[in-house]
């Protein structure tokens, strides 16, 4: 079952929510996102989470250790002490990550854990749920294959990138709007998987384009050369554009939108991500409706949509269709374009 990131979410959501505790097993490329959508899914509930990469265990760090236990009449048995990080109450969700890196010895130690929820002496409490997750042979990743009786108990979804769902994910975490409006540019660079190179676009690696570009540092070792070229290039358009604050604040009516359409990218989508407030939101929707084409509104409304959505807003979306009827009908295309995704 292949999911987007947002559709991979609402899949686990629903498992939560229902109690179901089966087996899980997310497929994906590196950095696409796996992780991250767990941590958010349980942060959601209330829920503790582990993240266990099981490449980097010994059998024994999964078991325990045996110490020596005596009756006192000169007998005694071996009890296999667990490993600390392993919960002991509570509810959560126990992510085993990296599963088909790790060697098959390893793999069959986690078997036990995942098929009957106990490994040596230890047993998982009621409350946790037991996901994974690893990636494919496609992927050029160093994976083992999974032995079929442990991928037969599994439910297994595949996560592949997708740019409105990152976009989502994006805006909310305040990612920098150079990034987010590069790629609204150029999507087929959010992820592309170079085994030749050590560093590469994918989703996890924009994220950390974003946190040098903040912080004035070259974003290529994040990325990649190529990918660095292209976005060192785009940021420098960031020079021609018109001053977006004034036009968010409404007085925007001498200023013109640059014809050249990596520009009107960038503009577009920085008007987006910097209102914060109906009123920003809705100067910036007049001008470009004077300046731009309808092609360029969809794209103004439709990030819009996305980052009130992811952070909360969404009294002020509401505002916001109540003020203009072209407004209303560009959000509800927007949100039924979402809904039937």
């Amino acid at each position: 079952m292949s999911l987007t990131a947002a559709e991979l979410q609402t899949y686990l959501h629903a498992l939560v929510r229902g109690d179901l505790k089966l087996a899980t097993m997310i497929w994906g490329p590196p950095g696409v996102g796996k992780s991250s959508v767990v941590a958010q899914v349980a942060a959601a509930h209330g829920l503790d989470f582990v993240d266990v990469r099981l490449s980097q265990l010994a059998p024994t760090d999964l078991r325990g250790l045996p110490v020596p236990e005596s009756d006192g009449q000169g007998g005694g048995v071996s009890r296999w002490y667990p490993p600390e990080f392993l919960p002991r109450s509570g509810r959560g969700i126990l992510f085993l990550d990296e599963v088909n890196m790790a060697p098959p010895t390893m793999q069959g130690m986690a078997q036990q854990l995942i098929l009957d929820r106990r490994v040596g002496s230890y047993e998982l409490p009621d409350g946790w749920f037991v996901w994974a997750a690893g990636n494919r042979k496609e992927d050029r990743a160093s994976v083992f294959d999974m032995p079929a009786p442990l991928a037969n108990r599994f439910l297994h979804l595949t996560v592949r990138p997708d740019f409105d769902s990152w976009r989502s994910y994006a805006l909310g975490r305040n990612l920098h709007e150079h990034v987010i409006a590069f790629l609204t540019f150029r999507p087929e660079l959010l992820h592309r998987l170079d085994p030749q190179q050590p560093a590469w676009p994918s989703p996890r690696a924009w994220e950390m384009a974003s946190r040098l570009h903040r912080a004035g540092l070259d974003a290529t070792p994040a990325i990649g050369e190529a990918a660095g070229a292209e976005f060192s290039a785009f940021v420098r358009l960031y020079e021609q554009l018109p001053d977006l604050g004034i036009v968010l604040e409404g007085r925007g009516a001498g200023l013109r939108l640059p014809d050249e359409p990596s520009v009107r990218y960038a503009a577009v989508v920085g008007l987006a991500a910097r209102a914060s407030t109906a009123d920003e939101a809705y100067h910036a929707f007049t001008w470009l409706a004077d300046s731009a084409g309808p092609e360029w509104l969809q794209l103004y409304v439709a990030t819009l949509v996305s980052k009130f959505q992811a952070i909360g807003q969404l009294a002020d979306l509401a505002e916001l269709v109540g003020r203009d009827e072209r407004l209303a009908t560009l959000v509800q295309t927007t949100l039924s374009l979402t809904e039937s995704a």
